[in-house]
């Protein structure tokens, strides 16, 4: 069993297409595309989705939804985002629904949730933020990583893929909160 992550897939969402100029002519061939490349995936690996999984705001995106979840390979599991409607949650048979999850795949620690965050549990120990939500906008900064399908052209990523980029990044401007503050054994 492997684990991969994605987030900002924002299937059948042609504004989004447009907005972040994705290289497909069609949001037809942007999710032929996507799902292609994840391909590779089997049945017995874990997608973590970090939310935008779909435009849902109509019928017909509701109905893409759906066709997305089961062309996708291997056990779905949703890290809500600002776009992924209530519905969504019930409406596939997901593996799993969070708004924030602490995986450990025994290899790395990671803390996945849509948003990146300022700091997070383990942060000191080397446990990898992964989000999404900022797509072209920001990479990350050291200990966090964006795994948004804009940053990793259109492909899930591995949690080694994620650690070596997260390791890679400048650090951050306020060192995650940890740089001058007492150790949490002194509070």
């Amino acid at each position: 069993m492997a684990h991969y992550l994605t987030a900002d897939t924002h299937f059948a969402d042609d504004p989004v297409r447009r907005f972040f100029a994705r290289p497909f002519p069609s949001t037809a061939a942007m999710d032929a595309a996507m799902i292609a490349r994840a391909a590779h995936i089997t049945g017995n690996d874990d997608l973590w989705i970090l939310g935008d999984f779909a435009a849902c705001e109509t019928e017909a995106g509701r109905a893409a939804a759906c066709a997305a979840f089961s062309a996708l390979p291997g056990r779905k599991h949703l890290i809500r985002g600002n776009h992924d409607p209530d519905w969504l949650a019930s409406a596939c048979p997901w593996a799993s629904v969070h708004d924030l999850y602490e995986l450990d795949t025994g290899r790395q620690r990671l803390v996945l949730c849509h948003y990146p965050l300022l700091t997070w549990n383990g942060v000191r120990t080397g446990t990898i933020n992964a989000f999404g939500h900022v797509h072209t906008r920001w990479r990350g900064a050291r200990g966090q990583v964006n795994v948004g399908v804009d940053q990793w052209s259109f492909r899930p990523v591995t949690p080694d893929e994620a650690e070596v980029a997260a390791l890679s990044m400048p650090a951050p401007p306020v060192s995650n909160l940890v740089d001058g503050m007492a150790a949490e054994e002194d509070w």
